[in-house]
């Protein structure tokens, strides 16, 4: 397990919802210290033992290290002045704020240290996660590495060198675990509608998915490899298989899927931008 240092604190995290919190979980299970994080919400709200919960911005304070930016985008105008304002050059951002991009967000915190958005999805709750970071060419090496041995605790982290890519990044990564999570639904409910017992049959899905994707993730084969290893010349997992790649069904249905969260994480984009 990765161990959070104190060079990366004080924390302050702008907004904790169920993303924040997610990532707030973790960092406390690989050792940042609870003492050192204030998180910022209106409702005053607790989140975790130790971490200190405040209703606004404090004033008169040491500027944080680390400034996790995780409100609504739609909020970022009415809060980041205020933010602004306790921000020192040593200060690093990171936003998780979906569709605001690394200039947009310059202009509000233009004497912040370096910036940097990511990307993360909710397995990052338990360090099987995925984020994606976008830093602009202002972001120096020593930013850079801080911002990925923050990040390394949630999981696997990848920088996104065109910052144009994030909306499609949210749509795999960052949406992909919902698909995931309705293809083990359908998978059960389909062994269900052939006469397993309902609860049975979600059992067998979501332990089958689990254990396929650990093989997947310690094998050097691609999953595509891995696939036509189970399935023998004439067999039943062929037949299968043939179902699925019947006119590249599968393969179109999620072509399909991906596109539409990237347009739509496109269009919300927009209307952060209007808000």
């Amino acid at each position: 397990m990765t161990t959070l240092d104190e060079s990366m604190t004080p924390l302050w995290m702008i907004g904790c919802g169920n993303m924040g919190g997610a990532m707030l979980t973790r960092w406390i299970a690989a050792g940042l210290d609870p003492a050192a994080v204030t998180v910022v919400r209106p409702s005053g709200r607790p989140v975790a033992p130790g971490i200190r919960v405040v209703s606004a911005i404090p004033a008169d304070e040491t500027p944080p290290r680390t400034l996790i930016l995780a409100v609504k985008p739609q909020k970022l105008a009415s809060v980041a002045a205020d933010v602004a304002s306790v921000l020192g050059p040593d200060s690093l951002i990171v936003s998780i704020l979906a569709g605001v991009r690394v200039a947009g967000l310059r202009g509000y915190f233009p004497n912040a240290g370096a910036i940097v958005r990511a990307l993360p999805n909710t397995p990052v709750a338990i360090g099987k996660g995925v984020v994606g970071l976008h830093a602009g060419d202002e972001a120096d090496a020593d930013a850079r590495d801080a911002a990925v041995a923050l990040m390394a605790p949630l999981g696997l982290v990848e920088w996104i060198a065109d910052e144009d890519q994030f909306d499609l990044i949210t749509a795999l990564s960052g949406s992909g675990p919902a698909f995931l999570f309705r293809f083990v639904d359908a998978l059960a409910t389909a062994g269900a509608d052939l006469g397993l017992p309902a609860d049975q049959a979600a059992r067998l899905a979501l332990a089958t998915v689990e254990g396929a994707a650990l093989l997947a993730a310690a094998s050097d084969e691609t999953p595509g490899k891995l696939a036509e290893r189970v399935a023998s010349p004439g067999g039943s997992t062929r037949k299968g298989l043939e179902v699925l790649d019947a006119e590249g069904g599968l393969l179109l249905l999620l072509r399909e899927t991906l596109a539409a969260a990237t347009r739509r994480n496109a269009e919300m984009a927009a209307e952060a931008v209007r808000a």
